[in-house]
């Protein structure tokens, strides 16, 4: 029986010469193993995307919101592409009449809502940059980029407006603009104002537009679209230049990449967008829905009643990070808790017979009509009723929540690998195959990868897994780091993006992820230890909600700082007689133990090495991302700002353990 290749081997792999590191095969996706598919010289900018969108499906619905009525969130209300048209077209038309010149650069500051799409499109429309602006990547965050990417103009939700005008803001004295999403109060008109800031409302800014039309300005397909900051896990953040090729080539890719599956995206489908449009992922979704005429709901804010607005949306494709797909799957475990025996044992009879059809080659929703209807309509219905697509990204998702999720959501799960730097998806799993469980797919369609020896930490492309860091090629790719040509030099080399990201390249063509360059530590004893790696292993216990894993290559042991799970810590203090509030609970020796417990547990059930087993855990009652220093925007850890947040309590628990007579 021979193997389903789905990335081609386009060129061999060469052995390292005079220091320099080996690389392995250069891959392509199967629909451009002669090269990339050709592209459309109509369909070249952003800009002509979302026109011809317009032209062709001018009533459909496009955006969609909820507005806060009667002390209660009322139902979706929804603008067509024709009425967003008009409003970017106003909008546009008010920036040039305050004498905004193409390529100037705009910020955009708030969260996903229709006037966002509107000030994006605008400035797609008048080839202008635009910016956003994103304040989890730390407090300073927002007045570093107005001034490196000199900001004149920000579009800003009403919330937003005081962090603008706070004094800590100092680059704000250069805006010249400010526009909000809604309206503002007279006190930050007046501060605005006294600023040298002219301040507009909505409504306000398009009536001047509406007063002094002038027609779009279209930019060429090499112009920059947009300068996307990135938070670095160390240092300031980095301002990726992406181009108007780079956007279409990756929303046409899509179109490509979907021409192979017997499902087809239609005008009826409906995204809920809740991921930030500041990153790649949400902004790249939203782009694609649009060239498609489909609907894209905004969440109305609060992403702990996101419930509410799924089953208000029903929406049939849903993008998240692992950390929401683990939160569904501790939901629907928690259910199952409740149920009786009889009908937990049918669940899991259910599922395995399902899983083993799936294993089998069957679709998912021909492997057992029958288990869908008596079990999997439930997890169905929690996230709406019509989800046929459900996409992670962001950070690897563990095996075991995307084996769940493609057994009971009764819809495609897929997981796709991509960085600011490629555009969104550098690689794109199979929606209905199996044999993609746990990795992230073979190349993007105009995306070349190959792997690249790592000495340091004995991954080496050419051996058997074929390991190394993953490097990307292509239309997608960018084109460097914005006012930044060290660090663009540092991680583009011979043309090829350095991602930073450890791959194995699987004998079918397709990718997995297995570590990160920078998170690899060598023990005392030598045995090399991935720390990510580790940390989605042991996350999966149902007592821990976050976990760090820390190592010192002085030391020959592991230990972690882990955030318990509020809901299964209270539980577990019923049961063993205690009472109080999470800290209480946290400072308790039985806890610690307990936890301890469960990471052996976790690592047995997964056959870690003992090296690899944590020996003593320090808890903390809040999350990581409480305290913004210690993870980034995509909730990826700051390994040396967590190591300088827990270094007291990481040293005591060294000697500790250290003093403890080893049986």
């Amino acid at each position: 029986m021979s193997m389903n290749m789905f990335g081609l081997k386009v060129e061999e792999g060469k052995e390292g010469q005079n220091g320099q590191p080996s690389v392995g095969p250069v891959y392509r996706n199967p629909i451009a193993k002669n090269g990339f598919p050709q592209t459309d010289p109509d369909l070249s900018t952003a800009w002509q995307l979302f026109r011809a969108a317009v032209e062709k499906y001018p009533g459909n619905k496009m955006l969609g919101w909820r507005d806060f009525k009667d002390g209660k969130w009322g139902p979706y209300l929804w603008k067509t592409y024709k009425e967003a048209y008009e409003e970017i077209l106003q909008t546009g038309s008010a920036l040039r009449a305050h004498g905004i010149e193409p390529g100037a650069r705009i910020g955009i500051y708030g969260s996903n809502c229709p006037q966002w799409i509107v000030a994006m499109q605008a400035c797609s429309a008048h080839s202008l940059i635009c910016v956003p602006l994103y304040d989890t990547l730390g407090p300073g965050a927002v007045d570093f980029i107005i001034e490196h990417a000199e900001i004149d103009i920000v579009f800003v939700q009403d919330k937003k407006v005081k962090e603008l005008l706070n004094s800590e803001c100092t680059h704000a004295k250069r805006l010249k603009l400010l526009v909000c999403f809604t309206s503002l109060q007279q006190e930050e008109k007046d501060k605005a104002v006294s600023t040298g800031i002219k301040p507009y409302s909505w409504n306000e800014f398009l009536n001047m537009g509406k007063e002094n039309p002038s027609e779009p300005s279209p930019p060429q397909p090499l112009d920059i679209c947009t300068i996307m900051y990135t938070s670095g896990t160390s240092g300031e953040p980095k301002g990726v230049i992406l181009t108007h090729e780079n956007m279409t080539a990756s929303v046409t890719g899509v179109d490509h990449f979907m021409e192979e599956f017997e499902d087809k995206m239609t005008v009826d489908d409906v995204y809920i967008s809740f991921l930030p449009l500041a990153h790649i992922l949400d902004r790249m979704i939203e782009e694609f829905f649009f060239h498609r005429g489909a609907s894209v709901g905004y969440y109305h804010g609060n992403i702990n009643e996101i419930q509410e607005d799924l089953m208000e949306l029903k929406p049939t494709f849903l993008a998240g990070v692992p950390r929401v797909y683990e939160k569904i799957h501790e939901g629907v475990l928690k259910a199952l808790g409740e149920l009786n025996p009889f009908r937990r044992s049918m669940f899991h009879i259910l599922y395995n017979y399902k899983l083993k059809w799936m294993k089998l080659g069957y679709k998912q929703k021909y492997a057992s009509p029958l288990a869908d209807l008596l079990a999997f309509r439930k997890v169905k219905n929690r996230l709406g009723g019509r989800i046929r697509l459900i996409v992670s990204g962001g950070a690897p998702l563990s095996t075991e929540v995307e084996e769940f999720l493609r057994v009971t959501s009764c819809g495609f799960v897929l997981q796709g690998y991509g960085l600011t730097e490629t555009c969104g998806l550098a690689t794109i799993g199979h929606p209905d195959e199996m044999s993609m469980l746990g990795t992230v797919g073979p190349p993007f369609v105009f995306t070349e990868v190959r792997l690249e020896e790592v000495p340091e930490m004995g991954y080496d492309p050419l051996g058997d897994p074929s390991r190394g860091e993953i490097c990307v090629r292509g239309r997608t790719a960018f084109t460097g780091y914005y006012k930044n040509p060290e660090l663009t030099r540092e991680v583009i080399k011979d043309g090829w993006f350095h991602t930073g990201d450890i791959g194995e390249m699987l004998p079918n063509g397709v990718v997995k992820i297995i570590d990160r360059k920078k998170n690899v530590i060598k023990l005392s004893q030598g045995e090399y230890v991935a720390m990510e790696y580790l940390e989605k292993v042991y996350g999966i216990a149902p007592i821990i909600e976050d976990i760090w894993v820390y190592g010192d290559s002085f030391k020959s042991m592991l230990v972690a700082v882990v955030v318990p799970h509020e809901g299964n810590t209270k539980k577990w203090a019923d049961q063993n007689g205690h009472k109080g509030s999470i800290p209480e609970l946290c400072s308790l020796q039985e806890l610690n133990q307990y936890i301890l417990l469960e990471l052996k547990t976790a690592a047995e059930r997964n056959k870690l090495r003992g090296f690899e087993c944590i020996k003593g855990v320090i808890l903390e009652s809040q999350p990581f991302e409480f305290n913004q220093d210690l993870v980034t925007a995509t909730m990826k850890k700051r390994r040396e700002r967590l190591l300088k947040h827990y270094k007291v309590e990481i040293d005591d628990l060294y000697q500790r353990l250290n003093a403890v007579p080893k049986r």
